[in-house]
């Protein structure tokens, strides 16, 4: 089942005081399961990378290695224009930081499930319909 993937799983697959057993067992759903993630998510990866290489957590060859390692998945970076008012809308409706709200609007459009390790968003996924990733 294709799903959206936000990058609070995702820094888990790399950070290793995110790791948890749900950005594991989402890492093996992408073995036959497609993920999408809003565009972004490509300026909240680097950034991550940027934040743990500038704390010595990373040294900036390895964040490179994470991003060659992430673009070989099966991960679709959306490029649909969203209207920011829909985007203020979600926001406000459920609570949200606007970046949050790209991923909401992405499940919503996709009529996906949301993998997220973040309270407030799995809470604004679940109140509108979408739900989040559940994993056996």
């Amino acid at each position: 089942m294709p799903f959206v993937l936000d990058n609070s799983v995702v820094s888990g697959w790399y950070l290793e005081d995110r790791v948890s057993d749900y950005s594991e067992a989402v890492a093996r759903a992408l073995r036959t399961d497609r993920a999408h993630v809003p565009a972004i998510w490509e300026l909240e990866l680097t950034n991550v990378l940027r934040t743990a290489c500038l704390r010595q957590r990373m040294q900036a060859q390895r964040a490179q290695a994470v991003l060659t390692q992430l673009a070989s998945l099966p991960i679709s970076v959306d490029r649909h224009p969203v209207a920011r008012s829909e985007l203020l809308a979600l926001s406000l409706r459920f609570g949200l930081s606007t970046y949050d709200a790209a991923y909401l609007e992405l499940a919503l459009r996709l009529q996906c499930p949301i993998a997220t390790r973040d309270e407030a968003l799995l809470a604004a996924a679940m109140a509108a319909g979408v739900g989040g990733l559940e994993l056996k």
